[in-house]
């Protein structure tokens, strides 16, 4: 393996595998359309879309919110096999303890957070008596109808929500940070 410098002046170092390249990149889309989604849910609620925005454009929210949350669980799901099939590169230079930490302790609870969080929603959604909705079709219930399961379980996954929320910042924080100040490569190992 080479080090070498780009353009920038950043250092350029070994990438990750292109399948583990393009499983981070759909799955970043798929979080933060589903933020964008649960979001407006949190500002309007069901009542209060349905009031601004029509019934349509509160249906589709709502579809959308729940498919595209379920697509995260399958592909985390993928991630975590692609990742224990071809590991993580060598970072070049080293990074840091307090780096690899970070890293590692950011990394681990986004992964957590973004397997746990469609499993909460979908068990919210189960108790509630709605369908589990995933681009057209839906996946089975996992409970019986239970209103205040469903009511705790949205107030967790709306805790969820903010959690990943600090993380996926965080985590765009850092990587920008190596970028521009630090200029070691790390954030050029997950660019295409």
């Amino acid at each position: 393996m080479t080090d070498m410098t780009d353009a920038t002046g950043e250092t350029s170092a070994q990438g990750y595998p292109a399948v583990r390249k393009l499983l981070h990149w759909v799955v970043a889309l798929c979080v933060i359309l589903t933020l964008i989604g649960g979001l407006m849910l949190w500002k309007y609620g069901f009542m209060g879309l349905k009031d601004n925005f029509g019934i349509e454009t509160t249906n589709f929210v709502y579809k959308y919110h729940k498919s595209f949350g379920l697509l995260i669980l399958i592909l985390m799901t993928v991630r975590i096999i692609a990742k224990l099939m071809m590991p993580d590169p060598p970072h070049v230079p080293p990074l840091s303890a307090f780096h690899r930490i970070a890293s590692k302790s950011v990394h681990g609870l986004l992964y957590l957070l973004l397997l746990a969080q469609p499993v909460v929603g979908w068990v919210a959604t189960s108790a509630g008596g709605f369908p589990a909705e995933f681009f057209g079709g839906a996946f089975p219930d996992l409970v019986g109808k239970d209103k205040a399961l469903s009511e705790a379980l949205y107030g967790v996954h709306g805790a969820l929500g903010w959690l990943i929320i600090l993380l996926v910042a965080i985590h765009i924080g850092a990587a920008l940070l190596h970028r521009f100040v630090y200029k070691d490569g790390v954030m050029a190992r997950m660019l295409p």
